[in-house]
């Protein structure tokens, strides 16, 4: 799945199956549903979920707690855009096997 199939199916009621847990919270993220992205990633233990994680703190600017899950992601902090780096998740974790 490429990152544009995967922001077309935010257009759907449900996320497209086979997505992994991060993959899934991601998705959840894009749907501005931030409830659900965070207890999906809470109750993940994976690199992957700690940068959404990370990502979900930095949205609602809890620095302290996104540096935290930063560093159990083995990623530098992001600075710039949200959605800049919710693509940038999106690519990345897309590209990579699950």
């Amino acid at each position: 799945m490429t990152v544009s199939e995967f922001k077309s199916s935010l257009n759907q009621e449900k996320p497209p199956r086979g997505l992994s847990p991060a993959l899934m919270a991601l998705w959840w993220l894009g749907k501005n549903d931030w409830d659900k992205a965070h207890n999906i990633v809470m109750s993940a233990d994976d690199t992957a979920s700690a940068w959404i994680h990370a990502h979900l703190n930095r949205t609602e600017g809890d620095l302290e707690n996104a540096r935290y899950w930063y560093r159990q992601a083995d990623r530098e902090p992001a600075t710039g855009d949200f959605a800049a780096e919710w693509e940038v998740i999106a690519a990345t974790l897309l590209a990579t096997p699950c």
